[in-house]
């Protein structure tokens, strides 16, 4: 519970320690007094976003700290998660608004964002204030609160992680589909790189490797060539070696008579034996150039294949053989995902039908909360001064959503005799709050959340619908903090521990103060309340009848 509240420099209030108590408190005070500062104070240590403004002019910043103390296991536990030690299960929260914008906030002293202020503050306070009425007006809120009311929310979980994986699914199929066309005309054309490049076999380097090989035989082809035509200048018909055979005999009857002459016929002849010797060599040179050229024609075609399919890929055979590779490993990925869509539409049409059973066993559920519902609302509102209203719920199938295939709507009669509408159309001011105080109550059996907060629950109400709701509200206290501000006499009376908000001038200054009120000062506070600044002795009397009234319930 909100033990104590310490608040400085926050707008009109100077400084003061609120002192606050298990059961029923009650803030009261003049219009503009500050009441509404003590809910903004409260508001800043539970995270919420501050504004500089609230800074008492002239000051550096304003500072809140309140002390929580018999901390409930659930905020025990979500602190330990959060490093934060509550041994004797109290804490003591601040937050420092700086004049500038800023803002500091510490729980046990220890900085912390305002995030996990709003996340352990939820689980400790709920404040209800005039514009919460508003979610009666909505009807896209009441399945919450039913859902609330319920407080078995294992159904509707399971129904939500379906319809997420069932959203999931169909939205991967729906891009796989959107993306059909272009992994036909993709498929279409690696099918084609495939059977080009397949079709050949291909060894990377493979073209650089004939071209050389091609290079070697047409030198080959060259030198077998000339070594041919050499061979035949040599030993062919009317070649050298004929010349000189010929030129021998001319001169070979000559020998015996010159010497010079037989000299010259020597070396004719060993020419003719050096040209045959040469002759001999270069056949020999030739026999070991020999060329296929079966072998050279394949080459050549290999070389055209592989050359077109080169110009028309833009790629060398290395290129290609990679282009080949990944085009298969590509292809088999798209022919996946065609395996992918058939999976993934049997899969949705599987989570369908599991998602709409769970909906159907969703409403079904949310069909016999509704009831208990009705019956716990129409106690709380007929003892609110509400006998004779009929509260509904239209409950009704729909689409699938994210919160089932149902729609939930508050329908209200408050006369006798009219068919209930929805609350929107024709409930008051008053009738909200007594309403909205009602779903407050039964929904708070639900959950474990010490302090209850409500700020001006009386609006639209006074007489004995006051008093009822006066009468409720301590009852609540019985079993949670409560803590309200009222401008009316009749929920005054019922405080466990009264406090007065005053607004005063002090050395030029307004400041706004909080007193602790015993009898006697509970007593004229309520005798101001029901008979304005300067109530009679009847007014007095009547307060003090009043208040003890209330001390009896």
């Amino acid at each position: 519970m909100l033990k104590e509240l310490y608040i400085k420099n926050l707008a009109v209030i100077r400084e003061t320690t609120i002192p606050l108590e298990k059961r029923l408190n009650i803030f009261t005070g003049e219009t503009g007094a500050g009441k509404s500062i003590l809910i903004n104070g409260i508001n800043a240590v539970l995270g919420q976003r501050c504004s500089k403004d609230i800074v008492r002019t002239g000051c550096d910043k304003a500072v809140i700290t309140a002390l929580f103390t018999e901390l409930s296991p659930e905020v025990c536990k979500k602190l330990a998660e959060l490093g934060i030690d509550c041994d004797d299960r109290e804490i003591s929260v601040t937050r420092e608004i700086n004049a500038d914008g800023g803002s500091v906030a510490r729980i046990n002293g220890r900085s912390a964002p305002a995030a996990m202020l709003k996340e352990i503050g939820s689980m400790m306070i709920n404040i209800h204030g005039q514009h919460d009425n508003q979610i009666l007006l909505d009807s896209q809120r009441h399945m919450e609160i039913l859902d609330d009311f319920g407080g078995d929310n294992s159904l509707l979980e399971e129904y939500r992680a379906t319809f997420r994986e069932l959203q999931t699914t169909a939205r991967r199929l729906g891009e796989l589909k959107k993306q059909e066309q272009s992994r036909i005309d993709r498929t279409r054309y690696l099918s084609e790189v495939v059977k080009d490049i397949g079709a050949l076999e291909l060894r990377a380097g493979e073209d650089d490797e004939l071209e050389k090989e091609l290079a070697a035989s047409e030198n080959a082809q060259r030198i077998i060539s000339a070594i041919g035509s050499a061979v035949h200048a040599i030993n062919g018909d009317e070649g050298a070696n004929d010349i000189i055979a010929a030129a021998e005999s001319e001169i070979s009857s000559l020998t015996d008579d010159s010497a010079e002459i037989s000299a010259i016929y020597e070396r004719l002849s060993a020419v003719e034996i050096e040209l045959s010797d040469i002759a001999s060599e270069l056949e020999k040179i030739a026999d070991k150039a020999e060329v296929n050229m079966q072998r050279v024609d394949f080459v050549r075609r290999r070389l055209t294949d592989i050359n077109k399919v080169s110009k028309k890929y833009l790629a060398d055979s290395t290129e290609l053989v990679k282009m080949y590779e990944s085009a298969c490993e590509e292809l088999t990925k798209l022919e996946g995902s065609d395996d992918e869509i058939k999976l993934l539409a049997a899969k949705r049409e599987e989570l369908l039908h599991k998602v709409t059973e769970q909906a159907k066993a969703l409403y079904d559920y949310r069909e016999r909360v509704a009831e208990r519902f009705v019956s716990r609302v129409t106690e709380e509102l007929e003892f609110l001064n509400m006998a004779g209203v009929v509260l509904a719920v239209r409950h009704e199938k729909g689409k699938l959503t994210v919160s089932g295939m149902d729609t939930v709507e508050f329908l209200i009669s408050a006369n006798k005799g009219e068919e209930p509408k929805p609350i929107a159309k024709i409930a008051s001011g008053g009738e909200l709050s007594r309403v909205m105080l009602a779903l407050k109550n039964v929904i708070a059996d639900k959950d474990s959340i010490d302090t209850m907060i409500f700020d001006e629950i009386d609006t639209g109400v006074s007489g004995k619908a006051a008093q009822k709701i006066g009468i409720k509200l301590k009852e609540i206290g019985k079993v949670r903090q409560v803590i309200c501000v009222t401008h009316l006499s009749q929920i005054a009376v019922m405080a466990d521990n009264h406090l007065m908000i005053e607004k005063n001038i002090v050395d030029g200054r307004t400041e706004t103060t909080v007193t602790q009120l015993d009898f006697s000062g509970k007593t004229a506070e309520i005798a101001r309340i029901m008979g304005g600044d300067n109530p009679g002795s009847l007014v007095i009397k009547a307060a003090e009848d009043e208040l003890r009234k209330a001390a009896e319930i």
